[in-house]
């Protein structure tokens, strides 16, 4: 599937240079690419007798399922203090100096997702259960919110790229957001939930 990014603090030319980041961004970048529109119309369709009406769930699962499958730790925690190994405390994914946020759910979240990759990278007074130096979050853009049927209320990439500026001294590591752009072959239409062939046409 098609995508673009935003680098914070230099994180694409780390990405691209540095040893620690190499593999793994090509990882994540390999995992986006390998994704089909085919691929999210089979999931889609499965998820859609369950009362789905988005594809969000199917790329949730479709990015979560390849990542798994090249070792990325789902749902690590950031601190050891179980006081803190709840479900607001976790990473989406992490591996070695890269932690991940797919960020599908509701604005309000934006600035938190933003900032877990910086609490996952920094030191802490809470005693630390995963280490990472960098981060990556993934959402949709305007444009696949709509296509895709997601809920109005999401954060979207154009909306994390305005959190960037407020947010940037408190973020403190590279990031890279991953704007997913809307599938080429089809839409969901609104109203009926069905698959329209054609790429969706702004409106």
């Amino acid at each position: 599937m098609d995508y673009i990014c935003k680098s914070f603090r230099n994180a694409s030319v780390i990405f691209e240079n540095d040893h620690r980041f190499k593999a793994l961004w090509d990882e994540v970048k390999g995992v986006l690419d390998g994704i089909s529109d085919d691929d999210i119309i089979e999931v889609y369709l499965e998820d859609l007798h369950k009362g789905k009406k988005s594809i969000s769930c199917a790329l949730n699962n479709l990015i979560a399922n390849r990542l798994i499958a090249l070792d990325w730790e789902k749902e690590s925690y950031i601190f050891n203090d179980v006081d803190y190994q709840t479900c607001n405390w976790r990473l989406d994914f992490a591996k070695k100096s890269i932690s991940i946020e797919v960020g599908f759910n509701h604005s309000g979240m934006i600035s938190w997702n933003l900032l877990k990759p910086v609490l996952a990278g920094e030191l802490n007074h809470v005693k630390k259960a995963i280490q990472t130096d960098a981060g990556i979050i993934i959402t949709a853009t305007d444009m696949m919110r709509k296509a895709g049927n997601f809920d109005p209320a999401i954060g979207t990439y154009e909306k994390y790229i305005r959190h960037l500026n407020p947010l940037r001294n408190m973020l403190t590591v590279p990031l890279v957001i991953i704007g997913l752009t809307e599938p080429q072959t089809f839409y969901i239409d609104k109203k009926t939930k069905s698959i329209v062939e054609g790429r969706y046409i702004k409106g």
